[in-house]
């Protein structure tokens, strides 16, 4: 699978919920852009795109889409 472009997945490694996407990434190679909140900004940019630092959260092209269900259903349409 190739790089996702315009496609960024913010993340925390403590997460349950984080896991199972990064999971799911790794089982069907895909990439993109992958931040960790607990890094310096990485929580403001999350807040600023979606009003909440609720993790998991795919950005696509701007726009957030939550949970860990949603965003695996929404990757493994876009990997298919």
């Amino acid at each position: 699978m190739p790089y996702l472009e315009n496609h960024t997945l913010y993340y925390k490694k403590s997460c349950p919920f984080c896991q199972k996407v990064l999971r799911f990434m790794d089982e069907h190679k895909i990439t993109m852009d992958t931040r960790d909140t607990l890094q310096p900004g990485n929580q403001n940019d999350l807040i600023h795109i979606g009003g909440k630092k609720q993790v998991p959260c795919l950005v696509i092209g701007g726009k957030a889409l939550y949970e860990s269900d949603d965003i695996v259903a929404y990757l493994r349409k876009a990997s298919a």
